[in-house]
């Protein structure tokens, strides 16, 4: 069985990768890699590959920058060429990116079977363009691979059969294990994160991203502002993602002093700092599940999420946007309101393998 695993962003590569180990396990399944290409801001080095122990990807589709529109055409236009060149018998995509949407159609219009990875998660907020591209996903694909029980729901709600729903657990928690070994066996000592990260554990991780909080000047500001007060207790590490370094340069808004500005960090350097801090601060949806799988207390900065076992059972707390639920989740969270948490389940590092171990049967 030939399949094509599709990655557009960073984080796409993290979730993947353990499948793509797997795979190994099963000499009558063929893997290649795609990558959209659609992630133009950060490069993409070989250490990066080298990193999650893959293979630069077996294709490269160039979709850069653009509107969601030219974005998704490009990649459709690209990947259909790839598809016909490979005649697969299965497409995998993760999660809820551009990519994700655009080689499910693809696939589907060649009626090539397609495997969501990560599907059922839902926010139920249309304003969010990782929404539309959950949903319109989860319509066409014919194997859901869930990562916690509202997916289930969701997905059986939506008419799915619940024979072709299978709930394996979590990739990222797969590739968060693998990666934290690796740190805990010294793989971390040569990493440049080293030289300022604090001995004692007393600093908070902050990632700030998404449009909807720095792309307006009144809302980044009030976000803004309330950093600079929780600064002021403990001080904070930000590596800052290029679209919000533009847009605090654009409206002319200051962080404190406290706040330690960093240039994007690659995901060992990122989860060296974060995995020991007091708090994680973020709007991502992947570092909602990171925390909970290592017991971090996390403020999400958002008014939902796709993820709610992570606020359900995990460490995880929705904070809001606005100064003042900002604030009261973290006084929250000093308060020890998390420390019942648990790691949800199936999030035990082996999602991949049961992955594969319901896939192999396809080829008999």
């Amino acid at each position: 069985m030939k399949t094509l695993l599709v990655a557009g962003a960073r984080p796409n590569f993290m979730k993947i990768a353990p499948v793509y180990h797997e795979a190994a396990n099963y000499p009558e399944i063929e893997c290649k890699l795609v990558h959209t290409g659609q992630h133009y801001d950060y490069e993409m080095s070989q250490s990066f590959f080298e990193d999650l122990e893959i293979p630069e990807p077996h294709f490269f589709l160039d979709a850069g920058s653009g509107s969601h529109a030219v974005q998704t055409a490009k990649i459709m236009v690209a990947f259909e060429q790839v598809c016909k060149e490979e005649r697969p018998n299965l497409v995998m995509v993760v999660g809820d990116v551009n990519s994700t949407l655009a080689c499910s159609i693809v696939a589907k219009k060649m009626q090539i079977e397609v495997a969501h990875i990560e599907a059922g998660l839902r926010s139920f907020d249309l304003s969010m363009p990782e929404e539309i591209n959950r949903m319109v996903t989860d319509s066409i694909a014919d194997l859901f691979f869930v990562t916690e029980q509202s997916g289930v729901k969701n997905l059986l709600r939506d008419g799915k059969p619940m024979e072709r729903i299978h709930f394996v657990g979590n990739v990222m928690v797969d590739n968060l294990f693998r990666q934290v070994r690796k740190l805990d066996n010294g793989g971390g000592v040569s990493l440049s994160i080293q030289s300022i990260k604090p001995k004692e554990g007393d600093y908070i991780f902050l990632t700030l991203h998404r449009p909807s909080n720095v792309d307006e000047r009144e809302k980044l500001s009030e976000i803004a502002g309330v950093l600079n007060e929780i600064a002021i207790e403990k001080p904070i590490f930000f590596p800052v993602h290029p679209r919000t370094k533009k847009m605090l340069e654009v409206h002319g808004i200051s962080l404190s002093d406290r706040i330690t500005i960093l240039p994007p960090l690659g995901f060992k350097e990122s989860l060296c700092l974060w995995k020991d801090a007091a708090l994680v601060i973020t709007d991502s949806g992947g570092l909602q599940e990171e925390t909970t799988a290592l017991g971090v207390p996390c403020l999400t900065l958002r008014e939902n999420t796709e993820r709610p076992v992570t606020i359900e059972m995990g460490t995880n707390i929705l904070a809001g946007t606005n100064r003042d639920s900002i604030i009261k989740a973290y006084y929250q969270s000093r308060l020890g309101r998390t420390a019942a948490a648990r790691v949800p389940p199936k999030w035990d590092g082996h999602a991949s393998e049961r992955i594969w171990e319901i896939l192999k049967d396809l080829v008999r």
